[in-house]
């Protein structure tokens, strides 16, 4: 990814990170949520890799316990290069009513986040899931299927488990976050293609 481009490729709805929509990317109804704590940094990394790979969405990043309007720390960006993406316009945002009703699917980093979706936006129950389950369940699918697969897939009622969590790089130092940035890259690998 370019350093100044966009960071979504989306021809309707916002861009992430305030950046604007690219207006030769198909459109597409699909909006993916990536969500984790603060939105500073796994959230961050899942959201820039998904653009990354040219998956033909809506990409939005947000957090379950945001401080609002917060850049993105040195090691995350420095991560986040490690895997050949970027988003320097990102700054935190909370998940909000809107953007949980108006999701396809919310990729959540772990657990806790889902249980923040189940417990705070009970209608997106349906559509959050952890990268991990996605990656290990959600069927590959022709274009324009995924709200059907998601749905088929039951999430408000999948009992959560401990492998699914991607581990918050928050507070470690900068190999721990390119660790993360490397397991995210290839969950997202995995993911991305069937995100259609």
């Amino acid at each position: 990814m370019e350093e100044s481009g966009p960071e979504v490729r989306t021809a309707s709805g916002p861009a992430l990170d305030g950046a604007a929509p690219d207006p030769t990317a198909p459109a597409t109804t699909d909006h993916v949520v990536f969500l984790c704590t603060g939105n500073a940094a796994r959230s961050v990394m899942a959201g820039a890799l998904a653009v990354a790979q040219g998956v033909p969405l809506r990409v939005t990043t947000a957090g379950t316990h945001v401080v609002e309007g917060m850049p993105m720390s040195w090691r995350t960006r420095d991560a986040m290069a490690l895997v050949g993406v970027s988003a320097p316009s990102h700054r935190s945002r909370q998940l909000t009513e809107a953007e949980a009703s108006d999701s396809t699917l919310v990729v959540a980093m772990a657990r806790e986040h889902v249980t923040y979706v189940r417990r705070r936006h009970p209608a997106a129950a349906v559509r959050t899931a952890t990268l991990q389950r996605l990656v290990r369940d959600l069927p590959p699918g022709e274009p324009g299927t995924l709200a059907r697969r998601v749905a088929a897939l039951e999430l408000a009622a999948v009992r959560l488990e401990r492998w699914e969590d991607v581990d918050d790089p928050a507070g470690g130092e900068m190999p721990v976050f390119e660790a993360c940035a490397r397991e995210l890259h290839r969950l997202m690998d995995e993911l991305a293609p069937r995100l259609v």
